[in-house]
Order: C-alpha cells, then sequence, then structure tokens
C-alpha cells in the first residue's frame, strides 16, 4: 500500500540525515548525460539495472519509478538545470520505513566529459537510517554499474588499441 512521505523541498539534499553522494567520470558530454537521465527518462532501466520502469508524468513535472523487486515511487521534480542539475523527491512510495527522500544527480563538465555526482537524502527511523547506511557500498557499487553502462550508450564504440587485449582476444 503505497504511504505518502515527507514533502522535502531541494535542500534537503543537503541536510537529510543520511545523505549518500557517488561519483563518476563520464566520457559523454554533460548536455548527453542530463538528457538521458532528465529528459530521456524512460530510458532509465537501460542503463540503470535496478530500475524495472520509469515513466515521465505532466510534463516532465512528476514521474513514476518502479524498481525490480516491486519498489515503486512517484516522485516530484525539484530541480532541472540543463548540463548541471536534475533532483526530485519521493511523494509516495511502497517501501517500508523511509519518511522522507530525495536524489540530485549534479553534473560537471570534466575535460571533453562529465563529472556525475548522485546524492541520495534520506529519513526515517534509526533502524530505517543505520541499514541505509550499511547499504551505502552495494548502492555505490549500483551506481557506477549505472555510470559506466549510460557512458557505453552515450560514447561511440572505440577501436581496441594495437596490443591492448582486447585486440589480441581478436585475432588470436
Amino acid at each position: 500500500m503505497p504511504r505518502r512521505l515527507r514533502q522535502v523541498e531541494l535542500g534537503f539534499t543537503a541536510t537529510a540525515p543520511v545523505r549518500l553522494a557517488f561519483e563518476a567520470t563520464l566520457q559523454a558530454p554533460p548536455a548527453a548525460v542530463y538528457r538521458s537521465i532528465a529528459v530521456e527518462v524512460g530510458s532509465l532501466p537501460a542503463w540503470f539495472a535496478p530500475v524495472d520502469s520509469a515513466v515521465p508524468l505532466d510534463d516532465g513535472e512528476r514521474r513514476t519509478i518502479r524498481l525490480r523487486g516491486g519498489i515503486r515511487f512517484e516522485e516530484t521534480v525539484l530541480a532541472s538545470e540543463p548540463d548541471l542539475r536534475y533532483a526530485y523527491r519521493v511523494d509516495l512510495t511502497n517501501a517500508p520505513a523511509v519518511s522522507a527522500l530525495a536524489e540530485e544527480w549534479a553534473l560537471a563538465p570534466e575535460g571533453a566529459g562529465t563529472r556525475l555526482r548522485w546524492t541520495m537524502a534520506a529519513d526515517g527511523p534509526a533502524p530505517f537510517r543505520a541499514g541505509l547506511r550499511l547499504a551505502s557500498p552495494g548502492l555505490g557499487l549500483s551506481f557506477r554499474r549505472a555510470a559506466a553502462a549510460l557512458d557505453r550508450r552515450l560514447t561511440p564504440a572505440r577501436r581496441p588499441s594495437p596490443g591492448s587485449a582486447r585486440q589480441r582476444r581478436r585475432t588470436g
């Protein structure tokens, strides 16, 4: 049964009792990364494995996310700044224990690519907060895998360098 969470604003990503932040560098430029995260919301399951479906609503003002395993989120977009930031809060969920949840994707140019930071900010009872902190390594791994998959989708395939392991396998 869906429950309504506490409505938080953008500042919650900096002040929440639990804040988990993960970073990755992508070869794709910020415009392409932003487009995949904030505009092409429906592409999320193609590169973020835990996501089963992502549906934008109300001209991108809201979205519905369904995770593998059945967890659902109805979200409101808090910030949509092209090539810089995309943030949202969860309004309704069937996830247990959480009382407030917001996420922010921050983008910055890094050479010809993008420095991508994902922040998850949450509140709930002490056991929930402790459990989320314990889940940090797994969430970080999930983020790094998603960032790598997104980069593969956005970056044209490169030929292997002569003498690389990829090259040797193909010719050997």
